[in-house]
């Protein structure tokens, strides 16, 4: 292997147009981490915060943006088990994935599901490690209670919904646009609501209302959020695309019963992420490989277009995951 790479940089904060394509050093691996020679990249809206100057990287993570990756295994770190040069993988990244060549914990990477190819397997580490997290670790969703996740049509969502369905959940959504909206019903969505012509508030209370709610709006949603909540309901956050800022009336928290918490998945220790991987191989992986759950596909960028990809991402008229081409299919 060279001593550099090719890899995406943020010259500056800023719009889409700061990624830089640039040669960088190959990352070494440290005490049980592995290197990967990427062979796609997914895109995600962290990647845009941290490219816009909102979202630094943790201590000790690489300043290139990109959290999640499918490639093989090239190098090995000491007291690295469980995998072998060669291995074929998908992984949740510190940071690093816009690139051909990235260090990771061992522990963070999963074999690539059964019949699943690598540009697929990458879109699965940032969505699947976040659901399973926020929906079933912190907000206890179980089968039979009403899941309301709203963006329905993004990478989460698209997860969100066919994971909640698989584990039998009742799953509505919110979305912009009539035709994400059936993207979302065919996915398994009980309801899919536009909400540019409909209340999600009245639409689920004429329900019950929701024992669960994922968001990753904000703004004003949020306090339209809690008077959508059934008694004794959980409120998750995992973004504020409309801000993190809204007026609460505790008193309905209270009376009610409500739960209202969050997450970000960046910030956690390396043992979190481990555990949450170890969920993911003994719950989810089970289940994609039985076909109730796959990555749906917006678009393709070849890595020096990674610019383009975020500004596809930026749009909103993505339906589903965005990836970056690095090595392909590593034939």
């Amino acid at each position: 292997m060279s001593d550099t790479m090719r890899a995406i940089e943020i010259s500056t904060p800023g719009g889409p147009e700061v990624l830089t394509l640039c040669q960088r050093p190959m990352p070494q691996p440290a005490h049980g981490q592995v290197v990967l020679k990427v062979a796609y990249a997914g895109v995600n809206r962290p990647d845009a915060l941290q490219r816009a100057g909102a979202y630094n990287p943790p201590p000790g993570a690489s300043d290139l943006p990109g959290l999640e990756a499918s490639g093989e295994v090239v190098a090995l770190g000491a007291g690295v088990t469980g995998l072998e040069i060669g291995d074929r993988v998908c992984a949740l990244l510190p940071g690093g994935g816009y690139a051909e060549y990235v260090a990771t914990p061992a522990a963070h990477c999963l074999p690539i599901p059964d019949g699943m190819s690598l540009k697929q397997a990458a879109c699965l580490p940032e969505t699947c490690f976040t659901v399973w997290s926020n929906v079933f670790t912190r907000g206890g969703l179980k089968a039979g209670e009403r899941f309301l996740v709203h963006g329905g049509s993004s990478g989460i969502g698209t997860t969100a919904i066919q994971l909640a369905t698989a584990l039998g959940a009742r799953v509505f959504t919110t979305a912009g646009s009539d035709e994400k909206c059936q993207a979302c019903l065919d996915l398994g969505a009980e309801r899919a609501i536009n909400y540019k012509t409909e209340d999600f508030v009245e639409v689920l209370r004429a329900m019950g209302g929701a024992d669960l709610i994922l968001d990753m709006v904000g703004g004003d949603y949020i306090p339209r959020n809690i008077k959508t909540l059934a008694d004794d309901g959980r409120m998750v956050h995992i973004a504020f695309l409309s801000g993190p800022k809204a007026e609460l009336n505790f008193a309905q928290i209270m009376a009610r019963r409500l739960t209202v918490t969050g997450s970000t998945l960046r910030p956690q220790s390396d043992l979190a992420k481990a555990r949450i991987a170890q969920d993911l191989f003994e719950v989810v992986w089970p289940l994609i490989e039985a076909g109730k759950l796959a990555p749906v596909m917006d678009s393709e960028f070849p890595l020096e277009e990674a610019s383009a990809a975020h500004a596809r991402m930026e749009s909103s008229g993505h339906i589903g995951k965005i990836v970056l081409q690095v090595a392909g299919d590593l034939t």
